[in-house]
């Protein structure tokens, strides 16, 4: 398609560092945005999230963003944001500990390599780049402790009550597997009653005469993860509903960093989470970044990611992780009119090429996409309008499987 042709902005890589010049047209498409979200076509596709960090570091140089926030646990993020703010500690170790069960999938080479350039970049820069984590699927044990602390320093006569309401969570298995088996294995009523003893800890230290916004922001994601845990899922209704709650928590997680900070954010989720349209809306009846455009209004820029064919990670039936493969791009879709530029690839602002009146309304047409789970076997198309759901597309023409960080083993040399 001409137009297209016209908007389309050629991408010399989507490896990290290297002359910028081509991402000049990028940075301002983001000026201006307090939170930019990046998305992934698949959770397990090695130039998508190289092509993260490439972004990262751009807009860290050019536009002074500050934050990355990711589709981590708070509690993962926290480990790894103490790790690269103050370069104690082992990446490898922290990642290989946090980023278990659903979140295995973040565990590679190319998340490893943006942390530590993050590390890296934190050395020298006055001001840091944090990692924030809009999850909460899991909370480690620091996460209590920093909070229990806290009361204790400040407000001592709540240490008791607040023990005694979070003493169920406190009491699952240590190691991310194991504690979230755990957790999902309790009765529902059990988890209800843990849902009511965190947000009553939550209220505690809200109402406390001496209150710190971290804290209690901490307690806050305690509160909804368990909240997350009370919702029957065997009910397709309240399945639904802890998505719903999933997207809107996670928006909200990303807007309070940005106000209690000042940060400007880059978001980093699935092309699923990041859009303003939910692409499966009958599992996903609400995007979050439909609840960020909602909150934060022309604040926030979508950027989602596209592909032709190529390869992925996902998690299978068996628990395992395997490498499958998708595309080329059938006919009809938008992956295969997108790669009838004559760029390999290429990004394109959707907002300025929807002036032209035949683009927009092909933009605004919902077509076959791909929007790949995380779990396979998957149905990896949906109906969507690149229009309505992206500001901008960034389109990569081939992409391969994501590298898992290699595990360390130590061998024992003879005597």
């Amino acid at each position: 398609m001409a137009g297209l042709e016209r908007c389309a902005h050629p991408l010399r890589t989507a490896e990290p560092g290297g002359p910028g010049g081509d991402l000049a047209a990028f940075a301002s498409m983001t000026r201006g945005a307090a939170i930019v979200g990046v998305g992934e076509a698949s959770h397990g596709s090695r130039e998508l999230f190289t092509l993260k960090d490439r972004l990262l570091r751009e807009l860290v140089k050019r536009e002074g963003f500050s934050a990355f926030a990711t589709e981590m646990t708070w509690s993962a993020a926290a480990r790894i944001d103490a790790c690269v703010r103050t370069g104690e500690g082992d990446l490898r170790q922290i990642m290989r500990e946090e980023l278990q069960d659903a979140y295995s999938l973040l565990n590679t080479e190319q998340l490893l390599n943006l942390f530590s350039w993050v590390r890296e970049h934190n050395r020298t820069s006055p001001r840091p780049v944090r990692i924030v984590g809009l999850d909460f699927s899991d909370a480690g044990p620091e996460q209590y402790e920093r909070i229990l602390s806290w009361a204790g320093r400040n407000a001592s006569a709540l240490v008791p009550e607040l023990s005694r309401r979070y003493a169920a969570l406190r009491a699952l298995p240590a190691g991310v597997g194991a504690r979230l088996a755990a957790y999902s294995a309790l009765p529902l009523a059990e988890r209800k009653a843990i849902a009511q003893d965190a947000d009553a800890a939550h209220r505690l230290l809200a109402g406390a005469g001496k209150r710190d916004p971290w804290v209690l922001q901490e307690a806050r994601v305690l509160a909804e993860m368990a909240r997350s845990f009370a919702f029957d899922t065997d009910d397709p209704a309240q399945a639904t509903a802890v998505n719903r709650h999933r997207s809107r928590t996670m928006a909200e997680f990303a807007v309070w960093w940005q106000r209690q900070t000042g940060d400007r954010v880059v978001v980093s989720a699935h092309n699923g989470h990041i859009a303003y349209e939910s692409p499966m809306p009958a599992f996903y009846p609400v995007a979050m970044g439909g609840v960020l455009r909602e909150l934060v209004g022309r604040e926030y820029v979508a950027v989602g990611t596209s592909l032709h064919g190529g390869d992925y990670r996902a998690r299978t039936a068996t628990g395992g992780v395997g490498v499958f493969s998708v595309g080329p791009a059938a006919p009809g879709s938008n992956e295969h009119t997108l790669d009838q530029v004559r760029y390999r690839d290429f990004y394109i602002d959707l907002r300025t090429a929807a002036r032209d009146r035949l683009l927009g309304e092909w933009l605004n047409t919902a077509r076959p996409t791909f929007v790949i789970p995380g779990r396979y076997p998957n149905q990896p198309t949906a109906p969507l309008a690149l229009g309505r759901t992206f500001d901008v597309v960034v389109h990569l023409h081939k992409v391969r499987a994501s590298v898992p960080v290699p595990v360390s083993v130590s061998v024992s040399q003879p005597g």
